[in-house]
């Protein structure tokens, strides 16, 4: 089993701006790697970890249990970040973060069916007990023009009708070996001699189908804004640019003042009526030692806003 590197994980805890009497939200609990520097840094605040996944629970439990007792995990999906924290009578929190690259021990199982490396059954849920929509159902009873719109719409793949004929034609498909065989039979020779696996975009397609991702994120994105106290931060580290996207899109709706932008150069002082501020105008990104010393890394991105 590969060791698990958080991303960012020096950068994130700095932005997050840890008062050690606060309350912390990590929306994205994994293996607990950005969560335990969280919890080192509080004495009598408290740290709630949200994950809807029973293995990275597990290890998320025995991992921060060793540092300290003030945290709770909540098995569920982070878009009922306000319902799961309001049952926790808690109703405002100092900081919240999201590290959107999918937990390693979700590619480390073969029976869980996320890796393309695996031969396993077609699952890709991380939510088992509650999510009833495999990838094995999208591929076998979506149509034609529903396979397509996700391979294009999550992976940006080029070459989408060809794979989903392909799809179509073998039905039914049951493990994930048999898809990498009929992605690698829908793809020119240039694509196949290239360093990047032919069936890496459209496994990462069918996992947001499966686990409607994006959908999540930003009915998350939307409850953290209300959740946060004044001064309080939310860090996000994205991996893709869909997911950049949407950040983008809901941190500029909620700090550029348009207003402000248009009076910026009459000779009087405007006052931005903005609740939210940009902690840093663009994107952090990895340094080039921690680049070298974790593959993870290259595509990850670091945002943060603050409510004033």
């Amino acid at each position: 089993m590969n060791k698990h590197i958080p991303v960012l994980l020096k950068e994130s805890i700095d932005y997050l701006n840890i008062k050690k009497d606060g309350v912390y939200v990590d929306c994205t609990l994994g293996r607990g790697g950005h969560s335990s520097e969280i919890l080192k840094k509080l004495t009598s605040g408290m740290l709630y970890c949200i994950d809807q996944d029973a293995t990275a629970i597990e290890d998320g439990e025995n991992n921060l249990s060793k540092i300290s007792s003030r945290f709770k995990i909540l098995q569920s999906n982070f878009k009922d970040i306000a319902m799961m924290l309001a049952l926790n009578n808690v109703l405002k929190v100092d900081g919240i973060l999201y590290d959107l690259g999918v937990s390693s021990p979700q590619f480390d199982i073969p029976k869980r069916g996320f890796s393309y490396r695996f031969n396993g059954p077609l699952d890709m849920r991380m939510d088992i007990v509650n999510n009833p929509v495999t990838a094995e159902t999208i591929l076998n009873t979506y149509s034609q023009e529903e396979l397509e719109k996700i391979l294009w719409n999550y992976a940006d793949e080029k070459f989408a009708r060809s794979i989903v004929k392909n799809i179509i034609q073998a039905r039914p498909i049951s493990t994930t070996f048999e898809l990498v065989d009929i992605v690698k039979k829908s793809l020119p020779a240039k694509v196949l001699n290239s360093p990047k696996h032919p069936a890496k975009k459209t496994f990462q397609a069918l996992r947001i189908a499966v686990n409607d991702e994006f959908e999540s994120l930003k009915q998350s994105l939307q409850q953290s804004l209300v959740l946060l106290k004044q001064k309080g931060r939310i860090v996000v580290i994205t991996f893709h640019s869909l997911e950049e996207k949407i950040i983008k899109e809901v941190f500029k709706k909620e700090t550029l003042d348009e207003q402000k932008y248009f009076l910026n150069n009459l000779p009087f002082a405007f006052e931005s009526d903005k609740q939210f501020k940009l902690v840093i105008t663009k994107p952090l990104k990895p340094s080039k030692t921690e680049l070298e010393k974790n593959k993870r890394s290259h595509s990850a991105k670091l945002w943060v806003i603050e409510k004033k």
